[in-house]
Order: C-alpha cells, then sequence, then structure tokens
C-alpha cells in the first residue's frame, strides 16, 4: 500500500509553532530592516558523524515534506503570538498569509551521507526560509539518527529480519517517527500500531510474560494464545523455566508451532540449547526470535546462533548512544537586495571553535572507482565537472512551494540498501573508525 497518497493528518493542525522563537524575532527585524526579501539559500548539513560511524543515514525527508506544506499561521497560533507580544501587528499580518513558495532539494530519503553533505537545501525569501529551520533540523536530526542505528544493526543481522519494539521506551509521537526511520533503515517490521496505519509499515505482536502470569499453569497460557491466534504464533517462552516452556509450548502447538521468543538470560547459550530442544522435539521449522536490549553489538554477537529474528528497543529509538545527527541549517548564500535578480553572494560564518562553515550554494556528488565502488564525496560550488553530471546526490522535493517528490516508504528503504551496498566494505564494520568516505571540496575561485 501506498501510504504516501493518503494525506494523514499530522500530529497537530499546524506545525508552525514547532519553531524557536527566535525565527519569528529574527523574521520581524528583517521586516522592518527592508531585507526580508532577499533571495537566500540555506543548507542542511554535518561538520561531522557520531564517533565510530562510517556513515550517516537521511530520513524524515517525507516527513519534512508534511511539515513544510503544514506550516500555517491559523488564527490560534496568531492569537498565542499575540498575546504573548512575542512579535508585533505587522509580522502577525504577515504570518498570517504564510505559505512557503520556494524550492528545496535535498538527498533522497534512504541515501548516505559524510560530513559536509548538503542534505538539503532550501532557497526563497530570507523570510520564508529561516522560519523552517527548527521543524527540519527536528526532523531530520532525529530520523536519521534512528536510521543510522537501525541501518547498523539489520547490517550486523546479515540479513535476519529485525522488529522495532521501542514505543514504550520514548514519546508517543517519537515512537512513530522512530519505527518510520528504521524501516527506512532496514527493519522488517514494527510493534507499534500507529506507525502501521501511518506509514504501511507491516505490524507484528503476540503476548508478554504478563500473560503467562495471568494464567493458572504457563500450559493454559500457551493454549489460549494457540486457540487464539493459531499454530504459527510465537510463544514467550522464558518466563519461568525455558526448556520446560519449549516441551510444553510443542506439545500445545505441535511441530507446526511459528515461533518461540527468548526474552533474558545468556541468549548465545540458550538460543543454542532451545535449538536443539526443538529439533529433537520435531519443530524443525519453529523459528526462535530474540529480544532483551539488543543493540548491533549484541546482534553481531549473536551472528553464529541459530536466531531467526530479533526484536530491538530501547537501544534503537535513542540511536544506539548517539540520539542526534547533529545537523545545523546555515544561510550559505544571499542576494544584496530585494531585487529578484540580484546574483547570489556567498556567506558563510567564521569561528576558530571548529563550527566551519562554506559559503555558496553547493551540488554533491558522488565519485565512484574503477569498481563501481565509492571513493569520495565532492561537494562543489558553481558548474559542476563533466566527470560528475550523472552521479548528482540533491534532487528536487519542492518547487514553487509545491512538493513534487513523495514516494512510497519502500522507495526510501530500497534506496538505502543500495546505497550502503555501493559503500566500500568497511562501512558495515562495527568497530570505530573514520568516515568510510572522504568528503572533497570543489568550489568556485
Amino acid at each position: 500500500m501506498n501510504t504516501a497518497d493518503l494525506g494523514l493528518p499530522v500530529d497537530v493542525p499546524s506545525t508552525a509553532l514547532f519553531t524557536d522563537q527566535y525565527e519569528l524575532t529574527m523574521l520581524q527585524a528583517a521586516l522592518r530592516a527592508g531585507t526580508a526579501g532577499r533571495r537566500s539559500v540555506f543548507e542542511v548539513f554535518t561538520r561531522r558523524l557520531p564517533e565510530g560511524r562510517r556513515y550517516g543515514v537521511v530520513a524524515g525527508t517525507g516527513r519534512v515534506l508534511d511539515a513544510v506544506e503544514n506550516f500555517r499561521f491559523d488564527a490560534d497560533v496568531l492569537r498565542f503570538l499575540r498575546e504573548g507580544e512575542i512579535v508585533g501587528g505587522e509580522t502577525l499580518d504577515w504570518l498570517a498569509d504564510y505559505r512557503f513558495s520556494g524550492d528545496i532539494w535535498g538527498y533522497p530519503e534512504g541515501e548516505v551521507y559524510f560530513p559536509g553533505s548538503p542534505i538539503m537545501r532550501v532557497e526563497g525569501s530570507f523570510a520564508e526560509c529561516v522560519l523552517l529551520e527548527t521543524v527540519i533540523l527536528s526532523v531530520l536530526n532525529h530520523d536519521s539518527a534512528i536510521a543510522a542505528a537501525a541501518s547498523r544493526m539489520s547490517s550486523a543481522a546479515g540479513g535476519r529480519p529485525l522488529i522495532e519494539m521501542g514505543a514504550r521506551r520514548t514519546h508517543e509521537l517519537a515512537a512513530v517517527a522512530a519505527a518510520r526511520a528504521a524501516y527506512v533503515g532496514g527493519f522488517a517490521s514494527t510493534s507499534d500500531l500507529a506507525a502501521g496505519f501511518r506509514y504501511g509499515i507491516p505490524t507484528v505482536g503476540t503476548s508478554a510474560h504478563a500473560f503467562t502470569l495471568l494464567h493458572d499453569r504457563e500450559r493454559d497460557a500457551f493454549q489460549a494464545q494457540v486457540e487464539s491466534m493459531g499454530r504459527g504464533t510465537t510463544l514467550l517462552v522464558d518466563t519461568y523455566d525455558v526448556a520446560e516452556a519449549v516441551r510444553t509450548a510443542v506439545e500445545v502447538a505441535g511441530p507446526e508451532l511459528g515461533a518461540v521468543r527468548i526474552d533474558s538470560g545468556d541468549l548465545l547459550l540458550v538460543a543454542h540449547r532451545v535449538r536443539q530442544q526443538l529439533d529433537e522435539l520435531g519443530a524443525t521449522s519453529t523459528r526462535i526470535i530474540v529480544t532483551s536490549d539488543l543493540d548491533e553489538y549484541a546482534i553481531a554477537s549473536l551472528a553464529a546462533a541459530p536466531v531467526d529474528a530479533y526484536g530491538v528497543g530501547t537501544q534503537l529509538v535513542t540511536g544506539s548512544g548517539h540520539p542526534t545527527a547533529s545537523m545545523v541549517y546555515k544561510l550559505v548564500a544571499r542576494a544584496e537586495s530585494e531585487d529578484p535578480k540580484a546574483p547570489l553572494v556567498p556567506v558563510a560564518k567564521k569561528s576558530s571553535s571548529g563550527k566551519i562553515s562554506i559559503g555558496g550554494r553547493k551540488w554533491a556528488a558522488r565519485r565512484l572507482d574503477g569498481q563501481g565502488v565509492a571513493e569520495a564525496e565532492v561537494v562543489g560550488t558553481g558548474a559542476v565537472p563533466a566527470g560528475l553530471a550523472d552521479r548528482q546526490l540533491l534532487v528536487e522535493l519542492v518547487k514553487g512551494g509545491e512538493v513534487v517528490a513523495r514516494e512510497p516508504l519502500d522507495a526510501a528503504r530500497d534506496r538505502h540498501i543500495a546505497a550502503r551496498a555501493n559503500l566500500p566494505l568497511s562501512a558495515t564494520q562495527l568497530s570505530r573508525g573514520e568516515p568510510v568516505l572522504p568528503t572533497e571540496y570543489a568550489t568556485e575561485g
């Protein structure tokens, strides 16, 4: 199902207040100074990847497009701004008619990125672009962090499916976004029904320990679940004694039992013992699913175990130790006047603290080696070299205020699998290291 066309609502009527106050105070000052209408270019990028990460993953692009479309200052929002004396009447009048009318280009969702990559480029008047800074960064920083963790986990899983199970470990709305980002990063399903409803992600779930504890005997709990869900269900076998539970599970469901889930203990040892027991009982096709606070390192340590699928919660929705992608939104070029024909002038902050920005409207391309493997991320201003013209990374997302690049979530997921496969093999190593591709700059002048 392509839910991108369903027009599902955002969580609030407007995204306009998903912003920091200084966006509005800058707008007001610019309106008074006569500079608000200057054509401007903002770019989203990160100066560095989280420590030890070899690549980043772009996620949240579809949610950004929704947020831009719903960035409207309705009567209630304007009343709040007026009563709080956040901005004056002239600015409120301007905000009442706000509709983003510019252009947005960006790396397509699921693509990988590196330090300095112009992940998203927002162009229009200073006034209309500056207001979008906070909401764009909020979405991209969260979703890209989750997708990067998911990608590392899916790589470590070596083709075994991963289930996203983190809804109870984060904010209820962040859980939906996290499930979406995890799917982009390679997860196969989610336990979160809101994510399934909103984005068409496959949902799964059977029972928790509470269901077993509810019944007088473990056998009674298994019987009730099998009668309700069929023999193909997954039975949780570590409430009491694992070996006894596996024996009971097969007696109740027969060798057609779909799966057993292990949620505690030495997973490597227990998985081997359970596999041997299942095989001896004739349940050779019964799968083993493991959960229990997994991360990419724990998943990798189970590579040799007879595990068929993993369920991941806390470590996924917290970015496996890196809950943000540290992206920034910087003005890189602006016109010298409000004349639409005025040329763009590169601008950049000067800093001695490592917060370096490079001015100018940028393009990006990925150079390949002789074997077709990516060898460098090339970022530049001005004309694109002929040899890189067909390797450009940015695509048009919004044109003249209209979204032009909506796509099914599966397209982003497939794109990520392909993009990761195109990187050097060292990209999937879990050991700490530098970004797998260097970023090279090709600027004008």
